[in-house]
């Protein structure tokens, strides 16, 4: 029996889960919020890149103008991803998952079933073990393959 490979295969299996976990918590969030420094900081380094239909943005801090102007064009989300792919290689990881986002837009007069925005696709990230090591992430990237409803008119 050798300890240092099935601590090898320990470390690996833990490190599954806690990018895991990362995903599923950033997707939890973009649902119940708030979107402050904390959170954040929870979930991107300060070097972060990400791309979503709102646009390009580097570094944490337009991580989070950019995602608490996105969420807040809606008065409710549902963020379901699956089919979660890992490959985990020492303190960097590369996922690949599939995301349904399902949107409620601000009322503005229309009626509730016109307000309905749903779109589907997948992302594509990058995580990195950080200081103390929680997996953060330092690229992130939503990749759109289809919508259905009326979209949200987008910040300028």
């Amino acid at each position: 029996m050798d300890l240092n490979r099935i601590h090898e295969q320990l470390r690996a299996l833990t490190d599954r889960a806690a990018v895991e976990r990362l995903v599923t918590r950033y997707l939890r969030s973009l649902d119940e919020g708030p979107f402050d420094t904390a959170w954040a900081r929870t979930f991107f380094t300060e070097d972060a890149w990400s791309e979503t239909p709102v646009g390009v943005h580097e570094g944490i801090d337009a991580q989070l103008s950019s995602t608490g102007a996105a969420m807040a064009l809606f008065e409710r989300t549902v963020h379901f991803g699956t089919d979660l792919d890992v490959e985990q290689a020492g303190d960097r990881a590369t996922l690949r998952w599939n995301q349904l986002s399902t949107h409620v837009l601000k009322d503005d007069g229309a009626e509730p079933g016109e307000r309905l925005f749903v779109s589907g696709g997948h992302c594509e990230a990058e995580a990195v073990r950080a200081a103390g090591g929680d997996w953060r992430f330092r690229r992130l990237a939503l990749r759109v393959a289809w919508t259905q409803g009326r979209p949200p008119v987008l910040p300028a």
